[in-house]
């Protein structure tokens, strides 16, 4: 019975669709715009992804994951371990500064702030600049003015300053997103700005602020051209912050690109994939949770 009402109130609906298509035409033109649009995107990704599964995955082997890397082996382990610490330490640098700053911006500079203005213009600005350009400038910063040489420490401050600008933007468009009947509701109670700030807007606005970080991991994971030139090729686990190593996305262009291990290069790939998916995965995991967390608390 309650297949039939679904199917009679589906045809309802479409006669409805039909008619609003006849009365205006131009509406069913952008209808099949849209659609085309999205089946081309969306077309364009499952043939990304199966053509670097088909290419990726006859080529894996366990050799590619041996902990010590040689030419013979060509183990992208190293490689694995320095993304995972490039990701770690860039986020501790960047998401506090990003928070913060946002924070400033949304809950304590006043409206129609000039400075404020000037910070968001400045933050637009630094996300369309391209990515070699971040290198350049995190080699002659990190690298050669202040002595730190390719190292992890060069290339987790120059992400850092890569992602900053979208931690902060995506908080602070979190932060205004959260009612200001919560921060009124607080001060009534007789709460101060502070305590507003982090025991009402914050675990509010905190599923759009894990947004933007999953979006900063997933650039920081694929970042190449900033990196060849601050935390350089070395194919080994650095000792310290201060040593030189290869990330994952480093590692497959420099495969490619010596133009003798190509199947490696698509296994590395494979796994770079897998990488990603599983860290924006597991984050969404913690927004969602997070986010049922303070709508039922």
């Amino acid at each position: 019975m309650k297949t039939i009402k679904m199917k009679a109130i589906n045809q309802q609906t479409l006669r409805q669709k039909l008619r609003d298509y006849r009365r205006h035409p131009f509406s069913f033109i952008l209808f099949l715009l849209v659609s085309l649009a999205t089946v081309i995107t969306v077309g364009i990704l499952i043939f990304l992804i199966a053509y670097i599964l088909i290419m990726g995955i006859p080529n894996l082997s366990l050799d590619l994951f041996a902990w010590e890397y040689n030419s013979e082996n060509v183990s992208m382990m190293p490689a694995i371990i320095n993304t995972l610490t490039m990701t770690l330490l860039s986020l501790l640098i960047a998401v506090p500064l990003g928070i913060f700053s946002a924070i400033y911006l949304v809950e304590y500079a006043k409206r129609g702030n000039k400075l404020v203005s000037l910070v968001r213009i400045t933050a637009e600005t630094l996300s369309g600049i391209p990515s070699i350009v971040y290198g350049l400038f995190g080699f002659l910063l990190f690298g050669m003015a202040l002595d730190f040489g390719y190292s992890l420490l060069s290339g987790a401050l120059t992400l850092s300053i890569m992602i900053l600008p979208l931690i902060m933007r995506t908080t602070e468009e979190a932060l205004k997103a959260v009612p200001d009947t919560y921060r009124e509701g607080s001060f009534g109670l007789g709460a101060g700005r502070l305590r507003t700030v982090f025991k009402i807007v914050l675990p509010s606005a905190m599923p759009g602020i894990l947004a933007g970080i999953i979006l900063a991991i997933g650039r920081i994971v694929g970042e190449t051209a900033a990196l060849i030139y601050t935390s350089g090729t070395v194919t080994g686990i650095p000792d310290s912050l201060m040593g030189s190593g290869r990330t994952l996305s480093v590692h497959m262009y420099a495969l490619w690109n010596e133009g003798l291990n190509g199947k490696e290069a698509y296994a590395t790939a494979v796994v770079l994939l897998i990488l990603v998916v599983g860290i924006n995965a597991l984050s969404g995991f913690v927004a969602k949770k997070v986010g049922t967390r303070d709508a039922n608390g």
